[in-house]
C-alpha cells in the first residue's frame, strides 16, 4: 500500500481460480487506486471476464485474496457484503438488460431491490441516471428491444451508475459497436469518471479504447498479470502476447 494513504479500491493477493482440473487464474496480483482507470487485457480464454466475476463476487476464488475498499470481499455477515457491494456498479458485455422491463424499470431495478430511496422519487432519479448517459426522459418507456445497440450499452451504463458507485466494472463496453458509436461511448465513460471521480476497471480488447481510456494496462498472461503499468510502457515490454495484441497486423480476441 505505497499510493496515498487511502487504501486501494481493489487488490487482489495471490488469487488462484479453478475449475475441476482446468487452472485458469494462478496467483493473480493487481491493486486499483482510487480515480483510475486500469484496462484489463489478455488474449481469448486467458480468464479476463472471469477474473472480473471474481472482483464482484459472482466466482469464490480457489486461494488468495480480494479486498474492495481495503476490506476482504467475503467479510462480514450478509449485510455487510451487500452494502461493499453497493459501492461498485457493473457494465455486462451485452448490457444484460431485463427484456421484461422498460428502461425505466431496468436503471430502478436496483433502487427498489435494494430499497435505498421512495417510490416517489425514482422517476426522477431515473430521469437524472438517463441525462447522465445522455438519454432523454422518454426513453425510459422504451423495451429493451426497441434500443439501438448504442442505446442497450448507455441504459446499461445508467443502471450500473444508479446507486452512485465508488469503482465502475466494464466487461468489453464497446463491443458490438461500430466505430463511431465507440468512440462517442468512449468520450462519455471518460466524461463521467472525471465527473464523478470513480475508479474504473474495463475488460477490453480493442486497443482504442484502452488507448483513449486507461491509465494503466494491466496484462493478463501465463495465468497471472504479468504487468500493470501505463500504456507507453506496456508496448515496450518484449511477450509474445503483447507483441501480438499490439502489432500492427494483431486480431483482436
Amino acid at each position: 500500500m505505497v499510493k496515498g494513504l487511502a487504501p486501494p479500491v481493489v487488490e487482489l493477493r495471490g488469487v488462484v481460480c479453478q475449475f475441476g482440473d482446468n487452472l485458469v487464474l494462478d496467483g493473480v496480483d493487481l491493486t486499483v487506486w482510487a480515480d483510475e482507470i486500469v484496462a484489463l487485457v489478455g488474449g481469448s480464454g486467458s480468464g479476463k471476464t472471469t477474473l472480473l466475476r471474481h472482483i464482484i463476487g459472482l466466482n469464490r476464488s480457489a486461494a488468495g485474496e480480494i479486498f474492495l475498499f481495503g476490506e476482504p470481499l467475503w467479510a462480514g455477515n450478509y449485510l455487510d457484503q451487500q452494502n461493499r457491494r453497493r459501492r461498485f456498479g457493473v457494465l455486462f458485455q451485452q448490457g444484460a438488460l431485463f427484456s421484461a422491463f422498460n428502461v425505466g424499470d431496468n436503471i430502478a431495478f436496483p433502487l427498489r431491490e435494494l430499497g435505498v430511496v421512495r417510490e416517489n422519487e425514482i422517476r426522477d432519479l431515473v430521469a437524472y441516471k438517463l441525462a447522465m448517459v445522455e438519454l432523454e426522459p422518454e426513453h425510459a418507456l422504451l423495451m429493451p428491444a426497441e434500443l439501438s445497440g448504442g442505446m442497450v450499452k448507455r441504459v446499461a451504463l445508467a443502471r450500473a451508475l444508479a446507486m452512485e458507485p465508488e469503482l465502475l466494472l466494464l466487461d468489453e463496453p464497446t463491443s458490438g459497436l461500430d466505430p463511431d458509436r465507440s468512440a462517442a461511448f468512449v468520450r462519455l465513460i471518460r466524461r463521467l469518471q472525471r465527473q464523478l471521480g470513480i475508479s474504473v476497471v474495463l475488460v477490453t480488447h480493442d486497443v482504442a479504447t484502452l488507448s483513449s481510456l486507461a491509465g494503466r494496462v494491466a496484462v493478463l498472461a501465463d495465468r497471472r498479470i504479468i504487468s500493470a503499468v501505463s500504456l507507453e510502457e506496456t508496448r515496450q515490454l518484449r511477450h509474445p502476447f503483447i507483441e501480438r495484441f499490439f502489432g500492427p497486423s494483431a486480431a483482436m480476441d
